[in-house]
């Protein structure tokens, strides 16, 4: 069985996936020691181990692998410099007080340059870098493409459509495979349209919960508070609709801006039979987007969220003997790659072993 390691592997989402589909990963490595109990809780025999990848050893995640098998890097730099929100920065444009110039100071994208390195000295057979689609005009990327090609591997990468793969949540993702042992692509999609999974099928089944209330048997299940105004803005909501649903009253300033008019997921409810929209680390927030239920009259829980991003019902996310942290746990869930595509990911990477061994008998 291929071996693989996690970069950036926060609480587990990719390698939750690639378990699911039957590869053994032995370990992960991330920064944030938060993610530490609900990454070895849900991952087998794999081990956390909480390092700065920029700063860590390349002998080290090679001393990881066995002495015979294939062997498999994977990894998610952390993708907030490359996204269409963070790319406002760079257009001198501000954002809670902060400028082009700060952006400039963000060196997180440098993470990608510490990936390539690794590979560089490692030489894994297999290597699969997941992101978000705007890095693929990233010189950034064009580099870590140009080194592995540099290197001998065949590289291929597109932009993966979240429901395609069975993942509830109208996400992209950038998935680059690379491989010394031969052309390796991503599996091509397992749903359609027609029977792309759906908000309904993976939340209707929770309790109710109301604005401000946890369900008793799940710490994950619990909505935050909403204001007598907001409430108000909820109930005034439909499936799919916008603030402009709403009586004048109740619209902020900004909606009457010409800059705010374009803003029209903001304060929306979600829509039963079709995907999510991108769960972000605020999703948890009513006027964090397009994170309103689609019935109740409140934002998702921190469970919804999760089970939107594919993790399985029973993922432990929190130490239950620990208070929950709910910022913590929605960058946790926000940032994850979905598991279902992690899946994917590792079907493709069997797939293409299988493929090879058969070639070579």
């Amino acid at each position: 069985m291929p071996t693989v390691v996690d970069l950036f592997c926060g609480v587990g989402g990719l390698t939750h996936g690639l378990h699911l589909a039957g590869l053994n990963v032995v370990a992960g490595v991330d920064l944030d020691s938060s993610c530490r109990y609900a990454y070895e809780h849900n991952n087998g025999d794999a081990q956390f181990i909480a390092a700065d990848v920029s700063l860590l050893a390349p002998a080290k995640i090679a001393a990881l692998y066995p002495t015979d098998g294939v062997r498999v890097l994977v990894g998610c730099a952390p993708c907030q410099p490359f996204s269409k929100y963070t790319k406002r920065y760079r257009k001198g444009e501000q954002n809670g007080g902060r400028e082009q110039d700060e952006w400039q100071s963000d060196n997180k994208w440098r993470l990608l340059y510490s990936f390539s390195n690794i590979v560089r000295h490692v030489m894994p057979d297999i290597v699969s870098m997941e992101n978000v689609p705007e890095l693929e005009t990233e010189k950034v990327f064009a580099d870590f493409r140009d080194t592995l090609i540099g290197l001998g591997y065949n590289v291929s990468h597109s932009v993966a459509y979240c429901p395609d793969y069975g993942v509830p949540q109208n996400r992209r993702r950038l998935v680059l495979l690379a491989s010394l042992l031969g052309d390796l692509t991503l599996i091509a999609p397992l749903y359609q349209e027609s029977n792309y999974p759906t908000v309904r099928g993976s939340i209707a089944g929770l309790p109710c919960v109301a604005a401000g209330v946890r369900n008793q048997d799940d710490i994950m299940h619990s909505a935050a508070g909403l204001s007598a105004k907001n409430l108000c803005r909820i109930r005034s909501s439909v499936p799919g609709g916008t603030w402009r649903d709403w009586d004048d009253g109740l619209k902020l300033k900004c909606h009457k801006k010409g800059s705010g008019k374009t803003y029209m997921s903001i304060y929306g409810r979600m829509t039963w039979d079709a995907p999510s929209p991108t769960i972000t680390t605020q999703f948890y927030g009513y006027g964090n987007g397009r994170f309103g239920h689609p019935e109740q009259d409140r934002a998702l829980t921190l469970r919804e969220g999760a089970l939107l991003q594919s993790f399985p019902p029973d993922y432990v996310f929190v130490d239950p003997e620990q208070e929950i942290n709910k910022r913590e746990v929605g960058v946790h869930i926000g940032n994850a790659v979905p598991v279902e595509l992690g899946k994917a990911v590792g079907v493709s990477i069997l797939n293409h072993i299988a493929e090879v061994n058969g070639n070579e008998q």
